[in-house]
């Protein structure tokens, strides 16, 4: 009979801490007051300078403000009919070193950082391969000199066994 009474007990004092538990963070995110921002995704993770993300950022309801190094500060907008989402776009700068950023975000005066959510691809050398020298080394005109007394040397040749070939 006890052991009845006990889980019969058991099982309603569970049932009312689930209860209550449910509905306490759904009065707290009805306001919007306490909720921190989180989940930040940024598209593409991977970019070139010069080029522009978008950073979306769950629990920010009211918009704010997102920074890196790799950017100036840019604005958060919240997203009509999305619960508690704000979006934003930035553009790279043109200066930005290749590697990985931090993101941090500033919802109703909390911050949030997320380390690494990008990475910024390097520039390539254009021109000749990538050569870091301008105009002909003394090993281009070297080659460049060979190249052109064999072929001198060749047609010379050709037209000598021609005129030879004339005579017979």
């Amino acid at each position: 009979m006890h052991t009845t009474r006990f889980l019969a007990v058991s099982a309603a004092s569970a049932a009312a801490v689930a209860a209550l538990s449910l509905a306490a963070p759904a009065a707290v995110a009805r306001d919007g007051m306490g909720v921190s921002p989180s989940n930040i995704v940024v598209l593409p993770s991977v970019i070139a300078r010069g080029g522009q993300i978008t950073v979306t950022v769950d629990g920010c309801p009211g918009g704010g403000t997102m920074t890196s190094s790799a950017f100036r500060q840019a604005t958060l907008t919240p997203i009509n009919g999305a619960n508690q989402t704000s979006k934003g776009t930035a553009t790279i700068d043109d200066n930005a070193r290749p590697g990985s950023y931090d993101i941090t975000v500033n919802c109703n005066g909390r911050t949030l950082t997320r380390p690494a959510a990008f990475t910024v691809l390097g520039g390539v050398r254009g021109g000749l391969g990538g050569g870091s020298t301008t105009g002909a080394t003394p090993t281009d005109m070297a080659i460049g000199g060979g190249l052109v007394t064999a072929a001198l040397v060749g047609g010379g040749v050709f037209w000598m066994r021609r005129r030879a070939e004339r005579r017979i």
